[in-house]
């Protein structure tokens, strides 16, 4: 059992600590992975929301969920105004997505992820579950190099001139996707290249920040808002830009957002507007992939890799794992 901790107001972030936020993607992340490749979506996304909740209600705090998954499709949910921890902490915003790219994990294929994020009260953008107009880069540009309302073209172009480079040298990572039909035409047409993803557009916004490892530049493209602000997140931690447009393109998502406090449905927002603060991102592995290694159930023993990123401090780290006490997994 967890060791109890005592937070203060106003030292929440430096008080909770590091591995009390790994235990809960760590717990998720093997709760779904034992569900990996068997072809059920639902069942895999159900098991690692339970699991998260469970140790989300462990912590010392008195926390919300802005950010939840599961409105738009109906699937099982932490959802977006849950009360979580044990409510005798300081008050934090919870953003959560238990299991990126369900997917992947149903299929057994790479890159599946368990990912929250953890900031003071009233910093982490609280909006509707609803999908996402976003464009991000790694960090060492200037401000505003890339911007949302501009062309893909304008954009590869700025991009290329602030890199040294030419544009046939950069690479685009987008989600694949018939919507973006248009955009990967673009891109191509410019002489980038474009990497396609089936899912898992957080590691994908979190690749643009270490291209020399992943070749990845830019993410470009429409995805979910929970996984917008998650990547926002992380990028605060470690470096970059991103900015992100709500697609409110109905009266009742318009409600819905206005109800949450978004009286503009068309503000860009930009990587501060969406996670302000101290944030602290804690992501495990499910499958491998680009980002993490996957759960390994090996005898007797259980083997995770999870990454944690920490905005205050700008600190990036890997938490490799040996779980030994199985009985914790089967029960909890």
């Amino acid at each position: 059992m967890s060791q109890a901790i005592t937070v203060q107001p106003g030292q929440v972030i430096e008080r909770i600590l590091t591995l009390e936020l790994v235990r809960v993607t760590e717990r998720a992340a093997v709760a779904s992975a034992r569900l990996r490749g068997r072809g059920n979506e639902k069942a895999a996304d159900q098991a690692a929301v339970d699991a998260m909740r469970r140790e989300l209600n462990k912590l010392p705090i008195d926390g919300t969920v802005v950010i939840g998954e599961g409105e738009r499709d109906e699937a099982p949910m932490l959802f977006i105004g849950e009360r979580v921890g044990n409510k005798n902490g300081a008050k934090v915003d919870i953003a959560v997505d238990p299991l990126e790219g369900t997917t992947l994990c149903a299929k057994d294929m790479p890159g599946s992820i368990a990912v929250m994020a953890m900031a003071e009260a009233g910093t982490l953008l609280a909006a509707p579950d609803v999908y996402m107009h976003k464009i991000a880069i790694g960090p060492g540009y200037s401000q505003g190099v890339v911007d949302l309302d501009a062309s893909p073209e304008e954009n590869l172009h700025a991009l290329a001139k602030a890199k040294g480079v030419k544009v046939n040298e950069l690479n685009a990572l987008v989600l694949d996707r018939p919507r973006h039909a248009e955009l990967i035409a673009a891109i191509r047409k410019t002489g980038a290249g474009v990497r396609l993803i089936s899912d898992g557009d957080v590691a994908g916004v979190i690749f643009t920040t270490m291209p020399e490892r992943t070749g990845i530049d830019i993410y470009m493209g429409i995805g979910a808002a929970p996984e917008g602000v998650l990547a926002a997140g992380a990028l605060r931690c470690i470096g970059g830009q991103m900015q992100g447009r709500l697609i409110l393109d109905s009266d009742e998502k318009r409600s819905r957002a206005l109800q949450m406090g978004v009286t503009d449905p068309n503000r860009k927002y930009d990587m501060t507007d969406l996670a302000r603060g101290d944030v602290i991102v804690a992501a495990t592995g499910v499958t491998d992939g680009g980002l993490l290694k996957g759960v390994h159930f090996g005898k007797g023993v259980i083997e995770t890799e999870t990454v944690v990123y920490r905005s205050a401090t700008g600190t990036v780290r890997r938490i490799h794992a040996e779980h030994r006490e199985l009985s914790k997994f089967h029960l909890d």
